[in-house]
């Protein structure tokens, strides 16, 4: 691995050189927010279909798997694009654009006055999710050098888990706070929504100033969009790093999963359980930050296996942890019974060792000055993971069980698992080279 001595030191974090400490806590910022606020299109849109539209509830998981499926379908046609542009004009360009992006679906989600609408608003959503998580994705690979990047994976997974907190527990009991203030809940959707994209606005205002500009290749030596464009699928001959495409199908996938159907299967439990809407989200929220407080402290140690072991090894005991924690699922009756908070524990470990672990392996494999483009056709697999997992999770849901989509996902990372398995006897570790460190040239013009 590369440990070229000519980078900051952030913390524990080995910078590369051009990318400032001031960087790194912009980035963090990024990570706090973008993600808090990617996760709240799941409490929304458990509210809305409930209170606004008022949707049946043995309807619902159908109709999440339907607007997740229409979400996938607009991040398969933009990811790569957004993957060669952040290669072209640098990464803070479209991670600011993409959260603006976001903000406008906020703005629009609580007024649908019907399920075509409400798709409409998701697509615009989804422009905005693909921009942002897939520069995050990229962001968290340009700024470490390659020793230190398990570490910072990890702490940048804990500003994500502090933020899918912040939002969750916090702005996640807005619409009852309104409620229990007078309003009827139409008013109290449409308001918690639009306090979410306000708070959106002045984050990315900061993001324009202080993340890194510029893109890791000089202008001069800029691959063309040709390309960068084949680059993405070519470099598949790489068994590490086709292994880390077909980990994006699952790894993508358990966050989503968790995400849209976690809250759904909560709220409509506690709405056949008598509780009001309001109520009813609040309590499924709560188990959704239990997961992810779990994951909050499994952060660290999952980031240290990483740094410490070969990634391919690191990412079969991350497919192996999500496995156990997806299938878990299948053992929950009532998501509300207290008793059931243990097997979400173990949900939270699963979708954060998968991940990471994913991520790392991606991260270390991709050339420097193509990484947007390969970042993208990651972003591509996890789309259509997560397209087939929330379409047939979805159906599942209504037709068999809610813990039908955690199966499913459960049962697809056994299978990563043992293709990582294959890949490690097989092909045994990666080859380090002088692509392991980057400097990003900031350089004035160069965005």
């Amino acid at each position: 691995m590369g440990t070229n001595q000519g980078g900051e030191k952030w913390g524990p974090i080995r910078l590369v050189p051009g990318v400032t400490t001031g960087n790194a806590w912009a980035f963090m910022l990024a990570s706090f927010f973008g993600i808090g606020m990617l996760t709240f299109v799941n409490i929304g849109q458990a509210y809305v279909m409930n209170e606004i539209l008022g949707i049946p509830t043995d309807e619902q998981g159908t109709l999440s798997g339907n607007l997740a499926f229409a979400t996938e379908i607009v991040v398969l046609c933009v990811v790569g694009g957004f993957g060669v542009a952040s290669d072209r004009i640098g990464r803070r360009p479209v991670i600011v654009a993409g959260m603006i992006v976001m903000a406008i679906a906020y703005v629009l989600y609580p007024l649908a006055g019907s399920i075509n609408e409400l798709t409409a608003y998701r697509v615009i959503y989804a422009v905005g999710m693909a921009a942002t998580t897939g520069m995050l994705g990229t962001i968290v690979n340009d700024y470490p050098e390659d020793i230190s990047r398990g570490k910072m994976i990890a702490i940048g997974g804990i500003f994500n888990a502090f933020g899918i907190l912040f939002v969750n527990g916090g702005l996640g009991r807005l619409p009852d706070y309104f409620l229990s203030q007078g309003f009827d809940g139409v008013a109290a959707g449409r308001y918690t929504h639009w306090i979410v994209a306000a708070i959106i606005i002045p984050v990315v205002m900061i993001l324009a100033f202080t993340l890194q500009g510029g893109t890791p290749a000089r202008k001069e030596e800029r691959p063309p969009v040709s390309h960068l464009m084949r680059r993405g699928l070519s470099e598949a001959r790489n068994p590490r790093i086709a292994l880390a495409y077909l980990s994006a199908f699952v790894a993508r996938s358990d966050l989503v999963i968790m995400g849209t159907f976690v809250v759904l299967w909560g709220t409509i439990a506690g709405i056949e359980q008598g509780l009001t809407t309001g109520e009813a989200v609040k309590r499924a929220t709560l188990i959704f930050v239990i997961a992810h407080t779990a994951g909050l402290l499994w952060m660290p140690v999952m980031g240290l296996i990483i740094d410490r072991v070969n990634r391919v090894t690191a990412l079969a005991i991350g497919t192996a942890l999500a496995a156990i924690g997806f299938g878990a699922m299948g053992l929950v009756d009532d998501p509300l019974d207290s008793g059931a908070r243990y097997l979400f524990v173990l949900l939270g470990i699963g979708q954060v060792s998968c991940f990471f672990a994913s991520q790392a392996l991606i991260g270390q494999e991709a050339p420097v000055k193509e990484r947007g483009s390969v970042m993208g056709m990651f972003g591509f697999f996890g789309a259509f993971g997560i397209l087939l997992a929330t379409v047939i999770g979805g159906r599942l849901f209504d037709t068999w069980m809610p813990a039908a989509p955690f199966v499913l996902v459960g049962s697809v990372n056994v299978v990563i698992c043992l293709l990582a398995l294959i890949v490690r006897v097989r092909h045994g570790s990666a080859q380090s080279g002088p692509e392991s460190t980057m400097k990003i040239d900031a350089r004035p013009g160069t965005e």
